[in-house]
Protein backbone atom coordinates (compact mmCIF):
# COMPACT_ATOMS: atom_id res chain seq x y z
CA UNK A 1 0.00 0.00 0.00
CA UNK A 2 2.80 2.44 0.76
CA UNK A 3 4.18 1.95 -2.74
CA UNK A 4 0.78 3.03 -4.18
CA UNK A 5 0.81 6.45 -2.35
CA UNK A 6 3.45 8.47 -4.11
CA UNK A 7 4.18 11.89 -2.55
CA UNK A 8 2.79 10.95 0.90
CA UNK A 9 5.95 10.21 2.77
CA UNK A 10 6.62 10.07 6.48
CA UNK A 11 7.50 13.75 6.55
CA UNK A 12 4.14 14.72 5.09
CA UNK A 13 2.24 12.71 7.67
CA UNK A 14 4.21 14.31 10.54
CA UNK A 15 3.50 17.77 9.17
CA UNK A 16 -0.25 17.11 9.14
CA UNK A 17 -0.26 15.82 12.71
CA UNK A 18 1.52 19.02 13.95
CA UNK A 19 -0.95 21.29 12.15
CA UNK A 20 -3.91 19.49 13.71
CA UNK A 21 -2.38 19.76 17.20
CA UNK A 22 -1.81 23.48 16.70
CA UNK A 23 -5.47 24.01 15.79
CA UNK A 24 -6.60 22.22 18.96
CA UNK A 25 -4.32 24.34 21.17
CA UNK A 26 -5.53 27.53 19.52
CA UNK A 27 -9.16 26.58 20.16
CA UNK A 28 -8.44 25.86 23.84
CA UNK A 29 -6.67 29.18 24.29
CA UNK A 30 -9.67 30.99 22.83
CA UNK A 31 -12.11 29.36 25.24
CA UNK A 32 -10.01 30.44 28.28
CA UNK A 33 -10.83 34.14 27.60
CA UNK A 34 -14.11 35.39 29.13
CA UNK A 35 -16.88 36.11 26.68
CA UNK A 36 -17.76 39.79 26.26
CA UNK A 37 -20.92 40.94 28.11
CA UNK A 38 -23.30 42.96 25.99
CA UNK A 39 -26.16 45.01 27.51
CA UNK A 40 -29.22 43.98 25.49
CA UNK A 41 -31.70 46.04 27.51
CA UNK A 42 -30.85 49.38 25.89
CA UNK A 43 -30.36 51.05 29.29
CA UNK A 44 -26.59 51.27 29.06
CA UNK A 45 -24.18 50.74 31.92
CA UNK A 46 -24.66 52.07 35.43
CA UNK A 47 -22.54 55.11 36.26
CA UNK A 48 -20.03 54.84 39.07
CA UNK A 49 -20.96 56.51 42.40
CA UNK A 50 -19.67 60.00 43.00
CA UNK A 51 -16.64 59.91 45.29
CA UNK A 52 -17.31 61.30 48.73
CA UNK A 53 -14.54 63.86 48.37
CA UNK A 54 -16.30 65.60 45.48
CA UNK A 55 -19.93 65.02 46.48
CA UNK A 56 -21.85 68.30 46.91
CA UNK A 57 -21.97 69.57 50.50
CA UNK A 58 -24.84 71.66 51.82
CA UNK A 59 -23.73 75.16 52.67
CA UNK A 60 -24.00 76.34 56.28
CA UNK A 61 -26.73 78.91 57.03
CA UNK A 62 -25.56 82.50 56.79
CA UNK A 63 -25.72 84.21 60.22
CA UNK A 64 -28.03 87.20 60.45
CA UNK A 65 -26.39 90.61 60.79
CA UNK A 66 -26.79 92.48 64.09
CA UNK A 67 -29.77 94.80 64.28
CA UNK A 68 -29.14 98.56 64.28
CA UNK A 69 -29.36 100.55 67.53
CA UNK A 70 -32.96 100.98 68.61
CA UNK A 71 -34.13 97.67 67.08
CA UNK A 72 -34.76 94.18 68.49
CA UNK A 73 -34.68 90.87 66.61
CA UNK A 74 -37.61 88.60 67.40
CA UNK A 75 -36.76 85.26 69.04
CA UNK A 76 -38.87 82.08 69.28
CA UNK A 77 -41.55 82.49 71.95
CA UNK A 78 -41.55 86.31 71.88
CA UNK A 79 -44.79 88.28 71.88
CA UNK A 80 -45.26 91.88 70.86
CA UNK A 81 -46.52 92.85 74.31
CA UNK A 82 -43.56 91.15 75.99
CA UNK A 83 -41.07 92.89 73.69
CA UNK A 84 -42.74 96.26 74.32
CA UNK A 85 -42.73 95.78 78.10
CA UNK A 86 -39.10 94.68 78.25
CA UNK A 87 -38.08 97.88 76.44
CA UNK A 88 -40.41 100.16 78.42
CA UNK A 89 -42.70 100.91 75.49
CA UNK A 90 -46.43 100.62 74.94
CA UNK A 91 -47.88 98.19 72.44
CA UNK A 92 -49.43 101.06 70.54
CA UNK A 93 -46.09 102.80 70.02
CA UNK A 94 -44.29 99.65 68.84
CA UNK A 95 -47.15 98.91 66.42
CA UNK A 96 -47.01 102.44 65.02
CA UNK A 97 -43.20 102.59 64.69
CA UNK A 98 -43.17 99.31 62.73
CA UNK A 99 -46.37 99.81 60.69
CA UNK A 100 -47.71 96.44 61.86
CA UNK A 101 -51.09 95.57 60.39
CA UNK A 102 -51.53 92.56 62.70
CA UNK A 103 -49.88 92.93 66.14
CA UNK A 104 -50.60 89.27 66.87
CA UNK A 105 -48.44 88.10 63.95
CA UNK A 106 -44.71 88.74 64.21
CA UNK A 107 -42.02 86.58 62.63
CA UNK A 108 -38.94 84.99 64.22
CA UNK A 109 -35.80 86.95 63.15
CA UNK A 110 -37.92 89.99 62.27
CA UNK A 111 -36.32 93.28 63.39
CA UNK A 112 -38.65 95.59 65.31
CA UNK A 113 -38.03 99.19 66.27
CA UNK A 114 -38.31 99.47 70.06
CA UNK A 115 -37.28 103.10 70.62
CA UNK A 116 -38.77 106.22 69.05
CA UNK A 117 -37.29 107.05 65.63
CA UNK A 118 -35.92 110.35 66.95
CA UNK A 119 -34.10 108.57 69.78
CA UNK A 120 -32.74 105.62 67.79
CA UNK A 121 -29.97 107.66 66.24
CA UNK A 122 -30.38 105.92 62.89
CA UNK A 123 -32.36 106.39 59.75
CA UNK A 124 -32.71 102.67 59.12
CA UNK A 125 -36.30 101.55 58.78
CA UNK A 126 -37.67 98.22 60.06
CA UNK A 127 -38.10 97.00 56.49
CA UNK A 128 -34.43 97.45 55.61
CA UNK A 129 -33.21 96.20 58.98
CA UNK A 130 -35.06 92.91 58.57
CA UNK A 131 -34.50 92.25 54.88
CA UNK A 132 -33.94 88.57 55.58
CA UNK A 133 -37.22 88.15 57.47
CA UNK A 134 -40.57 88.03 55.68
CA UNK A 135 -43.02 90.78 56.45
CA UNK A 136 -46.09 89.70 58.44
CA UNK A 137 -49.16 89.04 56.34
CA UNK A 138 -52.59 89.73 57.73
CA UNK A 139 -56.11 89.71 56.39
CA UNK A 140 -57.45 91.69 59.35
CA UNK A 141 -58.02 95.44 59.56
CA UNK A 142 -55.11 97.82 60.00
CA UNK A 143 -54.47 98.69 63.63
CA UNK A 144 -51.81 101.37 63.63
CA UNK A 145 -53.83 103.78 61.49
CA UNK A 146 -57.04 103.54 63.54
CA UNK A 147 -55.71 104.22 67.06
CA UNK A 148 -55.14 107.54 68.74
CA UNK A 149 -52.12 109.52 67.53
CA UNK A 150 -48.90 108.49 69.17
CA UNK A 151 -47.64 110.74 71.94
CA UNK A 152 -44.61 112.87 71.12
CA UNK A 153 -41.32 111.17 71.87
CA UNK A 154 -39.60 112.06 75.12
CA UNK A 155 -36.22 113.79 74.86
CA UNK A 156 -33.15 111.61 75.07
CA UNK A 157 -31.00 111.79 78.20
CA UNK A 158 -27.44 110.76 78.88
CA UNK A 159 -27.96 110.26 82.63
CA UNK A 160 -30.64 110.34 85.29
CA UNK A 161 -30.71 111.02 89.05
CA UNK A 162 -32.86 108.50 90.92
CA UNK A 163 -34.27 108.30 94.40
CA UNK A 164 -34.47 105.09 96.40
CA UNK A 165 -37.73 103.29 95.63
CA UNK A 166 -37.82 101.64 99.08
CA UNK A 167 -35.94 101.75 102.36
CA UNK A 168 -34.53 98.45 103.48
CA UNK A 169 -31.54 96.13 103.41
CA UNK A 170 -29.87 95.49 100.08
CA UNK A 171 -30.41 91.75 99.52
CA UNK A 172 -28.61 91.35 96.19
CA UNK A 173 -26.75 93.54 93.76
CA UNK A 174 -26.79 93.89 89.99
CA UNK A 175 -25.29 91.06 87.96
CA UNK A 176 -25.47 91.11 84.18
CA UNK A 177 -25.97 87.34 83.95
CA UNK A 178 -28.04 86.42 87.04
CA UNK A 179 -29.68 89.55 88.42
CA UNK A 180 -30.59 92.42 86.12
CA UNK A 181 -31.34 94.77 89.01
CA UNK A 182 -31.10 95.02 92.79
CA UNK A 183 -33.30 93.47 95.49
CA UNK A 184 -34.38 95.53 98.50
CA UNK A 185 -35.81 93.79 101.56
CA UNK A 186 -38.73 94.94 103.69
CA UNK A 187 -42.11 93.95 105.07
CA UNK A 188 -45.43 93.39 103.36
CA UNK A 189 -47.28 96.63 102.67
CA UNK A 190 -44.32 98.99 102.87
CA UNK A 191 -44.58 101.80 100.32
CA UNK A 192 -42.81 101.48 96.98
CA UNK A 193 -42.08 104.88 95.47
CA UNK A 194 -41.26 106.11 91.97
CA UNK A 195 -37.52 106.58 91.63
CA UNK A 196 -38.00 109.32 89.02
CA UNK A 197 -40.64 111.33 87.22
CA UNK A 198 -42.23 109.60 84.29
CA UNK A 199 -45.20 107.85 82.71
CA UNK A 200 -46.46 104.39 83.63
CA UNK A 201 -46.16 102.23 80.52
CA UNK A 202 -47.01 98.93 82.21
CA UNK A 203 -48.88 97.88 85.35
CA UNK A 204 -49.83 94.23 85.69
CA UNK A 205 -48.62 90.67 86.26
CA UNK A 206 -48.23 89.36 82.71
CA UNK A 207 -44.43 89.10 82.76
CA UNK A 208 -43.43 85.77 84.30
CA UNK A 209 -40.98 85.97 87.18
CA UNK A 210 -41.81 89.58 88.10
CA UNK A 211 -45.17 89.23 89.83
CA UNK A 212 -47.12 92.47 90.10
CA UNK A 213 -44.92 94.77 88.06
CA UNK A 214 -44.82 98.50 87.30
CA UNK A 215 -42.66 100.03 84.57
CA UNK A 216 -42.15 103.80 84.48
CA UNK A 217 -40.64 105.49 81.46
CA UNK A 218 -38.76 108.64 82.36
CA UNK A 219 -37.45 109.70 78.94
CA UNK A 220 -36.46 108.25 75.60
CA UNK A 221 -33.50 106.44 77.18
CA UNK A 222 -34.37 105.46 80.75
CA UNK A 223 -37.07 103.40 82.41
CA UNK A 224 -37.42 101.94 85.89
CA UNK A 225 -39.15 98.69 86.88
CA UNK A 226 -40.63 97.66 90.25
CA UNK A 227 -41.45 93.96 90.74
CA UNK A 228 -43.04 91.52 93.27
CA UNK A 229 -45.47 94.11 94.64
CA UNK A 230 -48.51 93.15 96.67
CA UNK A 231 -50.71 95.96 95.39
CA UNK A 232 -50.41 98.47 92.56
CA UNK A 233 -51.44 102.09 93.14
CA UNK A 234 -51.14 103.32 89.54
CA UNK A 235 -52.27 102.18 86.11
CA UNK A 236 -50.91 102.39 82.58
CA UNK A 237 -50.84 105.94 81.23
CA UNK A 238 -50.58 107.62 84.64
CA UNK A 239 -47.95 110.29 85.18
CA UNK A 240 -45.94 109.91 88.37
CA UNK A 241 -43.49 112.10 90.22
CA UNK A 242 -40.29 111.18 91.99
CA UNK A 243 -41.06 109.93 95.51
CA UNK A 244 -44.75 109.25 94.83
CA UNK A 245 -46.06 105.92 96.19
CA UNK A 246 -46.89 103.64 93.29
CA UNK A 247 -47.21 100.23 95.00
CA UNK A 248 -47.02 98.21 98.19
CA UNK A 249 -44.12 95.82 98.75
CA UNK A 250 -44.98 92.13 98.58
CA UNK A 251 -43.80 88.72 97.46
CA UNK A 252 -45.81 88.07 94.28
CA UNK A 253 -43.91 85.50 92.18
CA UNK A 254 -41.10 85.51 94.74
CA UNK A 255 -40.03 83.31 97.64
CA UNK A 256 -39.73 86.26 100.04
CA UNK A 257 -40.93 89.82 100.55
CA UNK A 258 -38.77 92.20 98.56
CA UNK A 259 -38.71 94.85 95.86
CA UNK A 260 -36.85 93.90 92.71
CA UNK A 261 -35.78 97.19 91.13
CA UNK A 262 -34.35 97.55 87.64
CA UNK A 263 -33.04 100.44 85.55
CA UNK A 264 -32.85 100.08 81.79
CA UNK A 265 -31.08 102.40 79.40
CA UNK A 266 -32.04 102.09 75.74
CA UNK A 267 -33.67 98.77 76.62
CA UNK A 268 -30.56 97.24 78.27
CA UNK A 269 -30.28 96.58 82.04
CA UNK A 270 -27.76 98.77 83.84
CA UNK A 271 -26.63 98.83 87.46
CA UNK A 272 -29.13 100.96 89.46
CA UNK A 273 -26.42 101.80 92.00
CA UNK A 274 -24.79 104.04 89.39
CA UNK A 275 -27.81 106.35 89.52
CA UNK A 276 -28.92 106.08 93.17
CA UNK A 277 -27.58 108.32 95.95
CA UNK A 278 -25.80 106.77 98.95
CA UNK A 279 -28.22 105.45 101.56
Amino acid sequence: MRANLPGYGLTTIRTGICAAALCVLTACATRLDPAPVVDMTGRGTTSAPVPTAIAPVASAPVPLPPVPPGFYRVKPGDTLSGIARSHGQSNRDVIAWNNLSDPNHIEVDQALRVVPPQAGGTGVTPASASASAPAPVSSGPAVASTGAPAEPAMPAASSIALGWPARGPLLSRFDETRNKGIDIGGTVGEPVRAAANGRVVYAGNGLRGYGNLIIVKSDASFLTAYAHNRDLKVKEGDSVTKGQQIAEMGNSDSDRVKLHFEVRRDGKPVDPMRYLPPQ
